[in-house]
């Protein structure tokens, strides 16, 4: 382990935001983080996975940790099913890629999310009508204070909408090191239901689709709408799909008939963030470097040099102005520092 000091974190965020660590150490093995823990417990700590969910909007004067575990084995296999332990630091997408090509079900259309599978549980990260809670089996995590080594059934997660208790009770409190997850070998169970979905599959002729068709169309999907990171900086969405009560949606859908929504529960409502904020007049809009991508107006986007308190001031003008034109307020996905 190697401690540096005053590190750019430009190319550890998919922004691309060129703040600085005041401390900053990889860990590579489940060994270093205990020590680490232990030997730098009075420095105020910042855990980076990935860097896709996050937009940093200052310096961060903490001991960053860059989670870099990595690994992929088998827990239990028999016919129909396996179950694999990934390390956190394993790349989400190529992993579903790994899933793919081993002919593994479950995760195919959560293909080309950015980020690492770590902070995949933190999230419940989900597209496309599946969630990683229909997979996952457990985590394992380090609590920070005692450096005790913990595994989180998928109960105790406490999972939800984009949100689970490591984003509420536990923020901060543990770093996981690894997840397990179950995935189907054979009568695989797909979702190609997602409208967008149903229209590739349509366009390619597949009336019977494989999980790599669905991963392909997925890919596709994903290419057509959003950005290239390693090309313009993005961390995918940034708002969350809002959801509304039943007296709420009245109101919203005698105002604006023709709005696209889906059916949560028979008093929930979700309507999609992209369209408000389209409606509102913000998609392919930029405010200097800072902006709204042209294809998809739920991704904020850095053109070159905005500084992370240039899109958040973005993101708070879009808010009000969603909140102003529809009467509902849009959350930040994304995690803001």
């Amino acid at each position: 382990m190697h401690l540096e000091e005053y590190t750019s974190l430009k190319a550890y965020n998919t922004f691309g935001i060129d703040s600085k660590a005041r401390y900053f150490i990889e860990i590579n093995a489940i060994s270093e983080l205990i020590e680490v823990l232990k030997t730098h417990r009075n420095k105020t700590l910042f855990v980076l996975g990935g860097g896709s969910n996050m937009l940093l909007t200052k310096d961060i004067n903490a001991l960053v940790l860059h989670i870099n575990l990595k690994g992929i084995e088998v827990v239990t296999e028999d016919e129909d099913r396996i179950s694999l332990k990934v390390m956190a630091g394993e790349n989400w997408h190529d992993f579903v890629m790994y899933c793919i090509s081993h002919k593994y079900g479950g995760v195919e259309n959560l293909s080309l999310i950015p980020g690492n599978v770590g902070t995949a549980p933190i999230q419940n990260i989900g597209a496309y009508g599946v969630e990683l809670k229909d997979v996952f089996q457990s985590c394992t995590a380090v609590e920070v204070a005692t450096g005790e080594i913990k595994v989180f059934n998928k109960e105790a997660c406490d999972f939800g909408y984009r949100d689970s208790i490591f984003k509420t009770r536990f923020k901060g409190k543990y770093i996981i090191t690894s997840v397990t997850l179950s995935l189907t070998k054979r009568n695989h169970l797909t979702h190609t239901s997602y409208g967008a979905i149903k229209e590739v599959l349509a366009e390619n002729n597949c009336t019977d689709p494989t999980i790599a068709d669905i991963s392909q169309a997925v890919i596709a999907i994903r290419q057509s709408k959003l950005p290239d990171p390693k090309i313009l900086g993005n961390s995918g969405s940034f708002f969350k799909n809002p959801i509304i009560d039943t007296d709420a949606f009245k109101a919203f859908r005698l105002a604006f008939p023709d709005a696209p929504f889906y059916e949560v529960s028979p008093t929930e409502f979700k309507i999609p963030a992209g369209w408000l904020i389209e409606k509102a007049g913000f998609k392919g809009k930029r405010f200097g470097d800072a902006g709204v991508h042209e294809h998809q107006a739920l991704v904020l986007v850095n053109h070159g040099n905005a500084t992370g308190h240039e899109i958040w001031e973005l993101a708070l003008k879009i808010q009000r102005e969603v909140k102003q034109k529809f009467g509902i307020y849009i959350e930040p996905e994304v995690n803001v520092f």
